[in-house]
């Protein structure tokens, strides 16, 4: 049995997807669509940048999403590989909108325009420069998070995501931060600075939460066919008044990746293909699992070779 996975942020680069906006009407047609919808040229940005446009969250969002979407629906269409006999769908953070929308729980143009108002409310919610992460390198997350404990007094920190095997990624203030990596160096972890504007997945994106709670909740979601992964609880998730509900927790909450991999591949899963720009996920699948297959669709040759 196989699952369909979808990157989260940082995995965009100016010029993604441009294979397939050059070779299939589908993909042309999706990304004019997008323009429309946000009222703004996306399709421009990711095609030709500049990179630094790209990379403000508000945008990078919407990117990485329309990507995704766009690649889903050249392999259903233009291929004939019938993905929707996927067991999951599941993504990693933004990732998690990409996956809900291909599995049909929310449409194209609202989950655009969903992403767009995600991105700002992130990026806006905690001052330039107050905010960061850390990754931390071949340690556990229960030894994170027992300094995380042991330190509490001092320092205010959390686990954003808990991504693989020895590689987690911590959110927080600066000043905090800074704290916690003489704390990592003390007990000799490795770590390192993200080069990120805001520390996502941590109770400083309040505001953002607020927000999303109140655009989630006008939002019309249908009942898709598909599973889907939850970020938040890393369990399996059909009910669609509970997916808004952990959709708005997800913003302040860790997102267990680890957690969500070795739940699927306990549920009989041990095919994955990544769908969307670069491989981070399929990078952290093969680190949770030597056992499983991992596909990544980055270009028409990569679904020319997809078996299902």
């Amino acid at each position: 049995m196989f699952s369909v996975i979808f990157p989260g942020q940082g995995s965009q680069m100016v010029g993604m997807g441009k294979e397939f906006f050059d070779k299939f009407d589908i993909v042309k047609n999706l990304f004019k669509e997008a323009d429309d919808t946000l009222n703004f040229p996306i399709s421009k940005l990711i095609l030709e940048g500049p990179k630094d446009k790209l990379d403000l969250t508000a945008n990078t969002q919407p990117a990485i999403f329309l990507i995704s979407y766009s690649i889903y629906n050249v392999i259903n269409k233009e291929f004939n590989i019938d993905l929707s006999k996927a067991k999951y769908f599941a993504g990693h953070s933004l990732g998690e909108y990409s996956a809900l929308s291909c599995a049909g729980y929310l449409s194209f143009s609202d989950t655009l325009k969903i992403l767009r108002i995600r991105g700002d409310a992130m990026q806006n919610s905690v001052p330039k420069g107050q905010g960061g992460m850390v990754a931390v390198l071949g340690s556990t997350v229960e030894t994170i998070e027992k300094i995380l404990k042991d330190n509490e007094q001092n320092l205010s920190a959390q686990i954003a995501n808990d991504n693989s095997e020895g590689q987690i990624v911590l959110s927080g203030k600066i000043e905090d931060l800074d704290k916690l990596i003489i704390v990592l160096k003390e007990n000799n972890i490795k770590n390192i600075k993200l080069p990120v504007s805001a520390p996502f997945h941590c109770n400083l994106m309040n505001k953002a939460t607020n927000i999303m709670s109140e655009e989630l909740n006008k939002l019309n979601f249908i009942k898709g066919d598909n599973k889907l992964i939850s970020n938040v609880t890393a369990k399996e998730i059909s009910n669609t008044n509970e997916l808004k509900d952990l959709l708005i927790k997800q913003i302040e909450n860790r997102v267990r990746w680890r957690e969500s991999v070795i739940n699927m591949i306990n549920n009989d899963i041990n095919h994955f293909i990544e769908i969307g720009p670069g491989k981070v996920l399929s990078g952290l699948v093969k680190r949770i699992s030597k056992e499983v297959k991992i596909d990544t669709i980055n270009n028409q040759g990569d679904i020319e070779g997809l078996k299902i």
